[in-house]
């Protein structure tokens, strides 16, 4: 239910508007100018404080980073892969292609260590949402520079800085379903460090690091679901600290990592 009143809320809030009525995405396509044009028919602006947040299957598409399996062939290791686990030898090839190391493979799942040093599901290669039955997406060559260059389109439409989060989907271990996560950040920090800080009961904070962009990302993709051709949300009302530092450090360090 919707309040009536005009009075502001005592209470703190945060609002997520899905952006529908976008266009299919081609390779060139502005995405910026895209979202200026649909945000300017819907009459609905950017506040200052908004932060983007966008899916990268359409980042992906608009620059280009799809695979056609067609024009794949296998190497053998792909194809005795296949023979284990039951998939298509062209796919596994492109999922090796985008990996530096297999980390766990069993059945029909392959975790993956990917170029850019995210660990994921078939190091992100994914084929939901493409149009075609051998077209493939494959993430960014640089998610954090993709980022940048949205939030630069951005602020060229409305003359404003709009931090982005580009974000996809992550299993977990120990834990069923798929959530958000950032793997390219542009404008904001994307870890709040709050060690050595003091709790609301006067506790030192020694290990506390919170992942806002991977938790807003998460909170974006309630209203942008993934079968509804939403790829784009508005987060307003989060006091984000300002940032040029990107995504990297969300990874955590092979050192520091005790299921490496």
């Amino acid at each position: 239910m919707i309040s009536k009143s005009t009075k502001p809320s005592p209470f703190k809030e945060i609002r997520i508007f899905g952006i529908e009525g976008l266009p299919e995405i081609h390779q060139g396509d502005d995405l910026p100018a895209l979202l200026f044009a649909r945000l300017s028919s819907a009459q609905f602006p950017f506040l200052d404080g908004d932060i983007c947040v966008v899916t990268q299957k359409i980042i992906s598409k608009a620059e280009g980073a799809l695979v056609d399996l067609r024009t794949i062939t296998s190497s053998p290791f792909a194809q005795n892969l296949a023979d284990r686990i039951h998939k298509d030898p062209r796919l596994l090839e492109v999922i090796l292609r985008e990996s530096k190391r297999i980390v766990r493979m069993d059945r029909d799942i392959m975790i993956c260590e990917t170029k850019h040093g995210v660990i994921c599901a078939n190091a992100g290669v994914d084929q939901s949402n493409i149009p075609g039955d051998h077209i493939v997406s494959v993430l960014p060559a640089d998610p954090d520079e993709s980022a940048r260059k949205f939030r630069q389109g951005l602020q060229k439409y409305f003359q404003m800085d709009i931090p982005v989060i580009i974000t996809d989907t992550f299993g977990r271990p120990w834990r069923e379903g798929l959530t958000n996560v950032a793997v390219g950040v542009a404008g904001l920090n994307p870890l709040i460090d709050l060690r050595g800080k003091k709790d609301a009961c006067g506790y030192e904070l020694q290990k506390t690091m919170i992942a806002v962009a991977d938790e807003i990302g998460c909170a974006a993709e309630l209203v942008m679901k993934k079968r509804d051709r939403i790829p784009l949300a508005i987060v307003r009302g989060y006091a984000y600290q300002k940032s040029e530092d990107g995504s990297q450090s969300l990874l955590r360090s092979p050192e520091k990592d005790l299921f490496r």
